[in-house]
């Protein structure tokens, strides 16, 4: 696992755990992200089974981010993880993802899996660069803009004992 994307001097952020009553503050920044968003009824019914789920905010309140992953025996699956456009390419990712780490292994679970949109070859950098492997494809897992469907690479990770 490497964190190397981060910043040296990580600028000050809040994490709390995001509620249901968040989703209509995050959903400009799930629709602007993304060409195929996820619905409101999808981060509720997240948030109501109990998955993992956290909120980033800046010092003045802006929203930097989310994740979203869903527990398994011994591993995470990470279902949705978004950086806010004015705040990519700042490390964010790279923050959250070390929360999601911190939070796996305060479960003791050790496998992270995650799928990404063949396309989004920058998620995949940040991806690869963090330490995780591609280890299969999901023809047609991503319903596309227009009706279409788009592959998935899934990729995992492996938390050191």
């Amino acid at each position: 696992m490497k964190t190397a994307l981060a910043p040296a001097e990580a600028p000050a952020f809040t994490a709390r755990p995001l509620r249901a009553a968040d989703v209509p503050r995050l959903m400009p920044t799930e629709r602007a992200a993304y060409s195929v968003p996820w619905t409101e009824g999808n981060f509720i019914d997240s948030i109501a089974a109990g998955y993992h789920a956290e909120l980033l905010l800046a010092p003045d309140g802006r929203l930097i981010g989310y994740w979203l992953a869903m527990p398994g025996v011994d591993e995470m699956h990470l279902l949705n993880i978004t950086v806010a456009p004015e705040f990519q390419r700042q490390g964010w990712a790279v923050r959250m993802l070390d929360r999601l780490i911190a939070c796996m292994r305060g479960q003791r679970l050790n496998q992270l899996w995650l799928e990404v949109r063949v396309s989004n070859t920058r998620a995949q950098d940040v991806y690869l660069r963090y330490g995780f492997t591609q280890v299969g494809r999901r023809p047609a897992y991503y319903p596309a803009a227009g009706g279409g469907r788009e592959d998935a690479l899934l990729m995992s990770l492996e938390l050191p004992a």
